[in-house]
């Protein structure tokens, strides 16, 4: 099924963060009709107007809509589905997401005369873009959750399409699914496992006496070299372009750090998504003006990792390539 299902449909994309802009612009080129519904005059109004977007109201951008794509935030879409998607959706039309968790956790219960689908792409919007302009796509997952039009399948192909995920692969799943596992690799791995397991390790390096700008490099910056490689070709890559040394120290002290117990620690992490318990948390978090949230985030950026990171970094001038040569502070030499 191509976006031809989609073909005198209107999509409204809410949101025009990068996931956002990226589906208006690739749905845009493949010849569908789009409007992006954003609060006026915010700076993404302005950007997708120069973008050459009709760009309107939530509640305006739903009424004439066919599939309404929403793309903002997590906690913001409560009240805007409830405001402005709720009332003003003609029924038949198709309610989509980018991620699960409002619907999953009940936080949206969405009106029983519309689809509700969902499109995942696993890019980020600015990969999602530029593989589309090639002539290429990023992968995406596809779910239906809801459908009442009898074509709910073929809609949430024809979006996927639509963006460039058929070119490469799509792969189905279920809201479920899909917000639990996305959770999970953000918490355990992604976010909560790599960055704990890098500030563990400066530290452990500093406290035996070694130099903070040694143990950077050594646990944080050289990461990036072997998430490449397991990018590229998965574990086997890894070990191929790693000294033998380096593959001796993996095979007998990697397990010595993430051990059974960590695992068991792992599928604490899950249940807690599983249950609900997460979910009931941050949405309180969120309510209560997200305290614990800014206190835990300051602490983070207050580590001495990141004091002598931003120092190092400022050196590296291929992550800042328009500064000129002259514009680089000397280094002084560490205490």
């Amino acid at each position: 099924m191509s976006h031809h299902t989609l073909a005198s449909s209107r999509i409204a994309v809410l949101g025009y963060g990068s996931q956002g802009r990226a589906h208006a612009l690739n749905l845009r080129d493949s010849g569908l009709d789009v409007v992006v519904g954003l609060r006026p005059n915010g700076p993404t109004w302005h950007k997708a107007k120069a973008d050459g977007f009709t760009v309107a109201e939530p509640a305006e951008a739903v009424k004439g809509a066919d599939l309404v794509a929403v793309l903002t935030p997590d906690m913001v879409q409560p009240a805007l589905y409830k405001e402005a998607i709720e009332p003003n959706l003609k029924p038949g039309a198709a309610l989509l997401f980018a991620h699960g968790f409002n619907v999953h956790f009940g936080q949206i219960t969405p009106r029983a005369d519309i689809d509700v689908i969902l499109v995942a792409p696993k890019g980020p919007g600015a990969l999602v873009r530029s593989e589309y302009e090639r002539g290429r796509g990023v992968p995406c997952i596809w779910a239906v959750h809801q459908d009442v039009s009898g074509h709910a399948e073929a809609k949430t192909k024809g979006y996927a399409d639509g963006i460039g995920g058929n070119r490469a692969m799509l792969i189905q799943t279920d809201f479920k699914e899909e917000t639990e596992t996305d959770l999970f690799g953000e918490q355990a791995v992604l976010c909560g496992g790599a960055s704990e397991l890098v500030t563990k390790g400066f530290e452990t390096l500093v406290e035996a006496g070694y130099q903070p700008e040694i143990a950077y490099y050594e646990v944080m910056h050289e990461l990036k070299l072997i998430v490449d490689l397991f990018y590229e070709g998965g574990l086997a890559k890894m070990l191929q372009f790693v000294s033998e040394t380096a593959q001796y120290g993996d095979y007998v002290s990697g397990p010595r750090i993430v051990d059974a117990g960590t695992k068991a620690r792992m599928k604490g992490v899950l249940s807690d998504i599983q249950d609900g318990t997460f979910a009931k948390n941050w949405i309180a978090e969120y309510q209560a003006g997200l305290p614990n949230y800014k206190r835990l985030k300051q602490a983070d950026l207050e580590h001495p990792i990141e004091v002598v990171g931003a120092k190092l970094r400022a050196r590296m001038p291929w992550l800042q390539p328009n500064t000129p040569p002259a514009a680089v502070a000397p280094l002084k030499k560490a205490g």
